[in-house]
């Protein structure tokens, strides 16, 4: 149940930001004993895939903060944050393969196909929520938002590796976040609606 709701924490941060459990992940798998991958999932740890990762989490952190840039990054990072969910997931569930869940080593597919899901969804709003940040702050609010959701992405990336009891309650308070931002969209819409010369 606990490597369940390290992947579901895991993709969760991928749908804010692709890379950084990516490395969050290998970098403790290489440096400490708190990540122990599975079989298959070595490469996540390798010196040369946590140098890629890094460099393109450094243009993402920089690409993410520009008005109008950051919805070009978003369409591109469509099918990039989806396949990281989905390879966190799947590396966690593997390792509940090794606790002993009969049900995940039958059917592996369904990590990889939660983890997507899951990533994508975040995705999603994320990319639905940024362009209506950038306009009603005349792009002003870009670098918080970027700064935020990348902080969120670490944050719940650690919670999700040493903390895993506590992921559903950090989605839990992303599902309210969510909740109150499409409320308060829909409002403005609304209002603007009504304010509209006819």
């Amino acid at each position: 149940m606990l490597a369940t709701l390290t992947g579901l924490g895991l993709s969760t941060a991928a749908g804010l930001n692709a890379y950084i459990p990516l490395l969050v992940v290998g970098l403790l798998a290489n440096f400490t004993d708190a990540v122990r991958l599975p079989q298959g999932y070595e490469w996540l740890a390798n010196g040369w895939v946590l140098a890629i990762v890094a460099v393109l989490l450094v243009a993402e952190f920089v690409l993410d903060k520009v008005p109008v840039v950051d919805h070009v990054n978003d369409i591109i990072q469509t099918a990039v944050r989806p396949a990281s969910g989905g390879v966190v997931f799947s590396a966690t569930s593997a390792a509940a393969e090794l606790d002993g869940s009969a049900w995940m080593a039958e059917h592996p597919w369904a990590g990889w196909l939660l983890g997507i899901v899951l990533a994508l969804i975040v995705h999603a709003l994320k990319s639905a929520a940024r362009p209506v940040v950038n306009a009603t702050t005349a792009g002003a609010g870009a670098p918080v938002v970027s700064t935020v959701e990348d902080a969120g992405s670490l944050g719940l990336s650690l919670l999700a590796v040493f903390l895993p009891a506590l992921v559903l309650v950090a989605l839990a308070a992303l599902a309210f976040l969510a909740w109150r931002l499409w409320a308060r969209l829909r409002r403005r819409r609304r209002q603007r609606a009504a304010s509209a010369p006819l």
